[in-house]
């Protein structure tokens, strides 16, 4: 099975944007991530341990400007924290093994796929296609990826 740290040879690879959202708890500006529009199946991982988060079979379009999903792939690797800044309670969102702000958990998703919007910064994250899985160790997770609706 394998493990996920986090280093700091990962801190030092991360780009100054992925650096101020994981480290820093920062967000990335509305609609300018990464992974907004990606339609592709596969997963995607903490940019700093690599731990398994989200399934593009989780991803939905909610007009948030980040990329949103129902649930995590791994409920383990996601810890879920009151957060009292900027002047409002939210929920943030963090992984586990790494420790990166990741984003925050609202309760307005599809009601149908449990109620929850996880909105989730594209520079936390690195996306690892469904045909890359097994090569990158994660065929494990094979059987949550399905094409995206």
């Amino acid at each position: 099975m394998r493990t996920f740290t986090k280093s700091d040879e990962a801190i030092r690879k991360l780009s100054p944007e992925q650096y101020r959202v994981t480290q820093q708890n920062e967000t990335e500006r509305p609609g300018t991530g990464e992974y907004l529009d990606n339609k592709e199946p596969g997963i995607y991982v903490d940019i700093v341990s690599g731990e398994p988060l989200f399934a593009s079979s989780d991803k939905f379009e909610s007009g948030c400007g980040w990329p949103s999903f129902t649930k995590p792939i791994e409920p383990a690797n996601v810890n879920e924290l009151r957060d009292t800044s900027l002047g409002m309670t939210r929920t943030e969102v963090r992984s586990a093994h790494g420790d990166s702000h990741l984003g925050h958990v609202f309760p307005d998703g599809p009601s149908d796929r449990g109620g929850l919007r996880y909105c989730i910064n594209s520079a936390a994250l690195r996306f690892i296609h469904r045909d890359d899985m097994e090569a990158e160790g994660y065929g494990a997770y094979l059987n949550q990826v399905e094409d995206v609706r």
